[in-house]
């Protein structure tokens, strides 16, 4: 954990004081590939997985998509799913090495097609481009259904921190413009208050791999006045209506600032009439989720995949494939057992 975490800093400055427009765009275009030490801590790129670039149009610009697909279902008549990606980095940082390794991972293990957003980033590009980017992404996907061979009903928003945000965003313009609705959101430890007045935020305030520093730079780099951080679509968890979003499944990170946010969203979607379920992965850090070898990474991977796979959001576990199988034998077993007892009991009342 301390190489992944020393190895973090390769894709996002802790020490905002340092930072300029120069070594931003640095950060976001250094080449994991160069970096033999670095790639034993990555994903490896999956040669079953294909990948193409397109160029999305958004509005007064276009920005890049890159598309990760199976090769083993390119004679198959089935419909998969969809996984739209929206990236972290606090609107600020998004280094598409390194999250294409992720997306690569992601469309390998859940057997989706997934599609990575390189929206515009901060601080050039303010609040709402970034959101307002992914949405119109999103639209664009949504006309690629039957290109791709994708199943209409599975079609999922996913993003990790500052993503994840964007996820409930588009989630919530898709609803108020009545657009076609996504089949579920993943949120990894997202932000979903911009005030930071949470008590996660203040104990974890200093976290190895996101500070309080930090999360005030990307705010104010994002944001074009203080009141933005009260709009819904930068805080989705101050949105006045959380009713109609799909199933949502948060997941956490035990010493991460942003804890509280995820757990709160859940339980305001909840409270809404909405599908929510809010997991928290014990012993890791904000962000581990990008490194194979990270604590938790082995879990997160397992609920990706049952939640893409159609298990229902709520009965989501948070278990490791072992342990998700070991507990499905128990039940199984549990079920032959008082099967067993009920036909001995059947038996017993017919003598």
């Amino acid at each position: 954990m301390r190489k992944i975490i020393d190895i973090s800093a390769l894709f996002i400055e802790r020490d905002v004081d340092k930072l300029t427009p120069e070594t931003i765009d640095a950060m976001n275009t250094r080449s994991v590939a160069s970096r033999r030490v670095v790639r034993k801590l990555l994903y490896k790129p999956s040669r079953l997985i294909s990948k193409t670039t397109y160029v999305i149009p958004v509005n007064e610009g276009v920005v890049t998509g890159y598309f990760f697909n199976s090769l083993e279902d390119l004679t198959l008549t089935s419909l998969k799913p969809m996984i739209i990606y929206f990236h972290g980095g606090g609107w600020v940082f998004g280094n598409m090495d390194l999250y294409g390794m992720y997306c690569s991972h992601v469309a390998h293990l859940t057997g989706a097609c997934v599609l990575l957003v390189d929206y515009r980033l901060a601080p050039k590009y303010k609040f709402p481009t970034a959101v307002e980017d992914c949405y119109d992404s999103y639209l664009w996907a949504l006309q690629g259904i039957k290109y791709w061979k994708v199943d209409p009903d599975r079609v999922f928003l996913m993003g990790d921190s500052a993503g994840g945000t964007l996820c409930a965003g588009v989630s919530l313009l898709a609803r108020d413009r009545k657009v076609m609705m996504p089949s579920g959101q993943i949120l990894l430890y997202p932000c979903t208050d911009g005030r930071l007045r949470t008590e996660s935020f203040a104990q974890y305030s200093d976290s190895p791999t996101l500070s309080e520093k930090q999360m005030q730079f990307y705010i104010s780099s994002y944001q074009r006045e203080p009141k933005d951080i009260l709009s819904p679509l930068f805080s989705p968890l101050l949105a006045s209506d959380l009713s109609r979003q799909p199933d949502t499944l948060v997941i956490g990170a035990d010493y991460d600032p942003l804890k509280d946010d995820g757990r709160l969203y859940a339980e305001a979607l909840n409270a809404a009439g909405s599908t929510a379920n809010y997991l928290c992965v014990k012993g890791t850090v904000h962000g581990y989720a990008l490194y194979p070898h990270a604590t938790g990474t082995a879990q997160t991977d397992c609920m990706l995949r049952q939640f893409t796979s159609g298990r229902p959001c709520q009965k989501i576990q948070p278990l490791t494939e072992t342990e998700l199988k070991r507990d499905g034998r128990m039940k199984m077993q549990a079920a032959k057992e008082r099967l067993h007892e009920k036909d001995s009991s059947a038996s017993a009342a017919d003598d």
